[in-house]
C-alpha cells in the first residue's frame, strides 16, 4: 500500500483508522478477535522518482514477484495484479480495459502524480519487481 500523509500525525491517525477497518472484516470472516496488522507496518519514506516508480511497481505488480519466486513461468501479461488496484492506474506502458469510475484516491503529491515517471517512465504490465 502507499500512503500518503501531510504529517506524521495524520499518517498515524490514517493507518490506525485503516487497520481497524482492515481487522473488522478480517475478523468477521475468520470467526476471530484481535489486532490483524500488529507488527506488519513499516514505514518507508519515499523521496525520489526511482523510488516512487519503484514503491509503485511493487505494488501493482506484487503477484509478479511471487510468481516467480515460486518458479512459475511468467507469461507475458496484459493485465495488473487483480489483488491490486493496478486496474485503475494510469501510468501503464501497454494499453488495458477501459475501467469505470472508481474510488480510488487521486495522487496530491507531484512525485506521486507524475514526478515517478522520471524514475525510468511508464510501467509494464511485464515487468517483475525486485
Amino acid at each position: 500500500m502507499i500512503v500518503e500523509a501531510t504529517d506524521k500525525m495524520a499518517l498515524a491517525s490514517g493507518m490506525k483508522s485503516i487497520g481497524a477497518r482492515i481487522a473488522l472484516a478480517v475478523n468477521r470472516v475468520f470467526r476471530r478477535k484481535g489486532p490483524v496488522l500488529d507488527g506488519r507496518f513499516h514505514s518507508v519514506v519515499l523521496a525520489t522518482p526511482r523510488q516512487f516508480r519503484n514503491a509503485l511497481r511493487y505494488v501493482l505488480l506484487n503477484d509478479r514477484k511471487h510468481r516467480r519466486q515460486r518458479g512459475d513461468q511468467l507469461e507475458r501479461s496484459n493485465t495488473p495484479d487483480s489483488a491490486s488496484s493496478g486496474r485503475y492506474f494510469a501510468g501503464w506502458k501497454e494499453r488495458i480495459k477501459a475501467i469505470p469510475k472508481t474510488e480510488v484516491a487521486r495522487p496530491r503529491s507531484w512525485l506521486l502524480a507524475t514526478g515517478w515517471l522520471r524514475g525510468g517512465g511508464p510501467i509494464s504490465l511485464s515487468e517483475v519487481p525486485g
